[in-house]
């Protein structure tokens, strides 16, 4: 019988567990007001929490909802900070539980994974099979609307087969239905933005993982949430994974695929985790080079007008560059970034300075454009970066 989870709940709402929850909640956000209120009488507001969830009076905030459009437009729903602090209580306790029962090749939301450790397993999986067997295939799918189409009663299954708490669960049932439509007698979807959502997913979705590797018995299958591909030297194989997903996501998870779900030869790449992959080497997806050229422009427009600093612009290039160091970029950082120049009243980047005075402070910048020049700021291509050989690692 599997093994079971009790006695969970004196834990989530320790002290010092609730304490190291609000270090964890308010990492890079500690000068915001709702932060700034909430420290100002921390051990109040702690012991004010701690009350709320031993005596199950607890119950969550409004949530303050607003649109991303990065790639995709997305719905996000934030909480309060109080509720964040549970959040990070609770996910402290049980994440361990689940973590341990996750597959190796599941890379999102998770200690020691990610994107990059996400692509290099499909790189690795593609050399291999491509050693092997020469022609090889993919199949990419995405779940359809994921994380909108998370049934509540299902989830609330796949979650009560490890953990029989009480106190647990009570809390987790909170969490789930404070977005539940209440007219709603089957509800779904649960708010991305949530640290629980991206636990509740993941073990939303083990269940595919587990039909995959131990009834289809796939050996080259790579899951980043809800996106993932199935590698195989065999294109009928992979057609008949796709009719077999398609029934079990209905079937047990009230899922669907994506209408973009395809199989297709390798040779064409494999646009996943933000890059496009091949055996022998890694782009940037288009779309990606697309938004930095957008971002470039946009930044030099700000910084002409004095609405934007030379930090903040920096901050997001080396975030940007640290994502092109994991793909072949050396002669994609040398144009766009070779070209970038910054100059206070010079919107177009031409030089044509004599606008009004830098409101920050700085001197008038340039990026790229002459090296080393005084009064210039420049970026060379991978400075600091690892980027240098333009490869991936």
């Amino acid at each position: 019988m599997p093994k079971t989870f009790k006695n969970l709940y004196p834990s989530i709402y320790d002290f010092e567990n609730l304490y190291f929850a609000y270090l964890k909640a308010r990492r890079s956000k500690r000068y915001r007001s709702e932060v700034l209120e909430f420290t100002s009488n921390l051990e109040e507001n702690l012991l004010q929490l701690q009350n709320e969830l031993i005596w199950r009076t607890y119950r969550t905030g409004r949530y303050r909802e607003f649109y991303v459009h990065d790639p995709k437009t997305r719905l996000v729903m934030a909480l309060p900070f109080r509720d964040r602090v549970v959040h990070h209580a609770l996910v402290a306790v049980i994440e361990p539980i689940f973590e341990r029962r996750f597959i190796f090749d599941s890379y999102a939301c998770r200690p020691g994974k990610g994107t990059h450790a996400g692509a290099n397993r499909v790189t690795f999986f593609l050399k291999k099979l491509t050693r092997l067997h020469g022609r090889v295939y993919c199949l990419k799918a995405d779940i359809s609307k994921y994380f909108p189409s998370i049934n509540h009663r299902i989830l609330k299954e796949l979650i009560r087969k490890k953990i029989v708490c009480p106190g647990t669960l009570w809390l987790i049932d909170e969490i789930i239905g404070s977005a539940a439509d209440p007219s709603n007698p089957d509800p779904k979807g649960i708010p991305i933005g949530n640290l629980t959502s991206q636990l509740f997913a993941n073990i939303y979705l083990h269940e595919l993982d587990i039909f995959v590797k131990h009834t289809l018995k796939a050996r080259y299958y790579v899951r980043y949430m809800d996106d993932f591909v199935l590698l195989s030297p065999n294109k009928d194989e992979l057609w008949e994974y796709k009719r077999e997903i398609q029934v079990f996501l209905a079937d047990r998870l009230n899922l669907a695929l994506n209408g973009k779900t395809s199989v297709f030869p390798i040779s064409q790449g494999i646009d996943f985790l933000g890059y496009r992959i091949w055996p022998t080497h890694r782009l940037l997806r288009k779309n990606s080079i697309k938004r930095m050229k957008r971002k470039l422009k946009i930044f030099r427009k700000k910084y002409s007008e004095g609405r934007i600093t030379m930090d903040r612009i920096n901050a997001s290039i080396q975030s940007w560059l640290g994502h092109c160091k994991h793909a072949n970029t050396y002669n994609l950082r040398q144009k766009l970034l070779g070209e970038f120049t910054l100059k206070r009243g010079d919107p177009d980047g031409h030089g044509n300075a004599g606008g009004p005075p830098d409101p920050f402070g700085a001197p008038s910048r340039q990026v790229g454009s002459q090296p080393g020049a005084p009064g210039t700021k420049d970026w060379p291509s991978g400075t600091d970066t690892g980027c240098h050989n333009g490869g991936s690692k």
